[in-house]
This record gives C-alpha cells, structure tokens and sequence, in this order.
C-alpha cells in the first residue's frame, strides 16, 4: 500500500453509510459469516481456528493490538462493499475527486528556469475521467509509482497546463509526498 492507494480507499470508505462493528466479537462473527466459517477466518488472521470461535462467543474480549489492527482491516475492506462500488462509479463517471496534496514537484523544462522542483501545496478538483484513471489503475492492481504518475498526469494537465493551454510538454513528477488527502 502506498500513499495515493491508501488515499483513493479512505476516500470511498467514508461513503460506507452504517459504522463498523466495534466490538471484537462482532467484527469476528461479521467475518465468519462473510467468509462462511472460522476456518477461513482463522487462516486469513493468521489465528487458530479456536481462537475464533473464542472471539465469536465472546469468551475473549480484547484481542493484541497487532490481530486488532488486521481484524478491523478485513471487516473495512468487506464492509458495504455495494456502497463503496456506487461511490466509486460515482466518482468515476460524474462528480470527480478532489486531490489535497502537498509534495515536492518538478518538471523536465530546460535547465536555468524557475521549474526546479520546488514544495507545493495544491488542493484541485479532478474531473471524473482522471478518477476513473485512477480507479481503474488501482482495480487492475497498478503499484504506488504507477498510481503517482496517474495522479502527476493529472495535476500536470489541469494544474500547471491550465486544462492544456498553457506550456505544453511539462511533465510533472512527484519527489517526496508529504501528506496526500483525497476526498469524493
């Protein structure tokens, strides 16, 4: 996972409309019944098939901080999985994602010039075909770099070319990403 990755999931994970279960024994037995047994789960966790059963009938209450961290992620990553494909076709086809990025750009432009690559904080609203990009690189399991390029294609068309009217040919590039927030 990386920062535009994580960035494009917690955008369509804040348009689940009911919250995850809390407790360990609930998101135990959501999972169970999403993967139809214990054995599944137990394996996917890393867990005994016994433990499980354990949290199902809330024999154990807290679990370590480690297998808390990878059962909250299996229930976010199933949880609503119909609302997070609507918002997503959402985005895709007609409302568009705004980008909050604040990264280090630079440019390929002849030497001497004021394109060196300098820190930069750009808030933009991208249109539904550059999410789409986007969504559809992550589906077809693009990595973090390939999913950057997308987004640094994107913010270089839009923001620097000004939709493509100015200074055609930049390229733009992201160095170091700071922070990256991206919303529907």
């Amino acid at each position: 996972m990386g920062i535009v990755d994580d960035g494009l999931n917690r955008a369509v994970q804040r348009a689940v409309t009911r919250p995850i279960p809390k407790s360990a024994g609930a998101q135990m037995r959501y999972l169970v019944k999403q993967l139809k047994g214990t054995r599944a789960v137990a394996q996917q966790l890393g867990i005994s098939q016994r433990t499980v059963e354990r949290y199902v009938k809330d024999q154990i209450r807290r679990p370590r901080p480690d297998l808390a961290q990878r059962l909250a992620d299996a229930v976010r990553d199933r949880w609503q999985p119909r609302v997070r494909a609507r918002a997503r076709k959402q985005a895709a086809t007609s409302t568009g994602i705004v980008i909050d990025v604040r990264a280090r750009f630079g440019f390929t432009a002849a030497p001497g010039t004021t394109d060196d690559a300098r820190l930069r904080h750009i808030t933009l609203a991208l249109p539904p075909q550059h999410a789409a990009r986007l969504f559809d690189a992550q589906d077809a399991g693009a990595s973090e770099q390939q999913l950057r390029d997308l987004a640094g294609q994107a913010l270089g068309e839009l923001y620097f070319q000004d939709g493509g009217r100015r200074a055609q040919g930049l390229a733009v590039e992201f160095t170091d990403i700071e922070q990256m927030e991206i919303d529907l």
